[in-house]
């Protein structure tokens, strides 16, 4: 896993693992960024099954509730079949204007 932190986020990249290796790695470093609104980003996520993405459905709920944005960044996955308790984005552009949009909407109460 390729950790970067930015001015906005946390970005975890997956260096070419599984999914289900990249959340072993994940959880096992979850602390050291669970502060921060966090971005998951595959590079490709063409073949990928929605389980595999759901195993981060416990992290996206813990980490909304405590008032922190977390997106995830892939390509090739019907958002429609997924939780709305998870948010799910195809480009890493867009990732940081979600998190940009749910930080105005908690300085602003909502």
């Amino acid at each position: 896993m390729i950790i970067e932190k930015t001015d906005i986020a946390t970005i975890c990249k997956n260096d070419g693992k599984s999914i289900e290796l990249f959340f072993k790695d994940f959880s096992e470093n979850y602390t050291t960024f669970a502060d921060n609104n966090i971005i998951i980003e595959f590079s490709d996520g063409k073949g990928e099954e929605k389980q595999n993405i759901l195993l981060f459905l416990q992290y996206s709920k813990g980490h909304r509730n405590n008032g922190m944005s977390f997106v995830i960044v892939i390509d090739g996955i019907d958002i429609d079949d997924i939780s709305d308790e998870i948010i799910i984005v195809p480009t890493l552009v867009e990732a940081h204007d979600i998190i940009e949009m749910e930080n105005i909407e908690r300085d602003l109460g909502f």
